[in-house]
């Protein structure tokens, strides 16, 4: 089956099991009280699947909670500044955005060929550039390689609905630095990515900190 054929097979289904659901909700309102309503979180996780899986990344991308999670990641990278796109681990900058620097640069121990806005290294660069047919390395591209390395995670869906603790907790193994990765390096604090998704205009439905 094609990814289209499979997107849209996956949203009829999660339709099918919304009105089923729906019904089977009118129908126990209509024989018991409601002091105890059952609670849809299977059929929640249900459809926030789908939503992931159909969502387009490159319609996501301009999405004021997609560019305010992309902020985040920003900060957590130490790329905000001026140059933050063209940032290579340790520090220094490369020259063109024409591709990936592909250049090991060595700090604290570590060597590493982490480059741009949200520290792509080589081989992941490769892998979304391929997927979303990017023709360069340059920030567009970049924020776009970026949301589709969430949508993997399984957060797209999380993020366009606010749900930013959730996200977070999905792609900090993406990002050593957001809050609760397992890597050991020095991270964002709950409270901190919290303040920083707020200054960005995100609109937060569930608590983060």
């Amino acid at each position: 089956m094609r990814p289209v054929q499979f997107a849209a097979a996956a949203l009829a289904i999660g339709a099918a099991a919304y009105w089923w659901y729906s019904n089977q909700q009118d129908d126990q309102a209509a024989a018991d009280s409601q002091d105890n309503p059952p609670e849809p979180t299977i059929l929640g996780d249900a459809l926030s699947t789908v939503t992931n899986l159909v969502t387009s990344v490159t319609d996501a991308v301009d999405d004021p909670q997609v560019q305010a999670f992309l902020a985040l990641i920003r900060v957590g990278e130490g790329t905000t500044g001026p140059n933050g796109y063209r940032t290579m681990f340790g520090g220094g900058l490369f020259v063109s955005y024409t591709d990936h620097p592909r250049q090991l640069n060595r700090r604290n121990g570590i060597t590493s060929s982490a480059a741009g806005a949200y520290q792509f290294l080589s081989g992941t660069w490769d892998e979304m550039r391929n997927k979303y047919d990017l023709s360069n390395f340059g920030p567009e591209c970049q924020d776009i390689a970026a949301v589709g390395l969430i949508k993997r995670r399984g957060a797209l869906a999380d993020v366009l609905a606010g749900r930013f603790r959730s996200a977070i907790d999905k792609c900090n193994k993406e990002w050593a630095s957001l809050p609760g990765s397992p890597y050991g390096q020095p991270t964002l604090t709950y409270a901190r990515a919290e303040s920083v998704l707020v200054s960005a205009g995100a609109q937060i439905t569930e608590a983060i900190a």
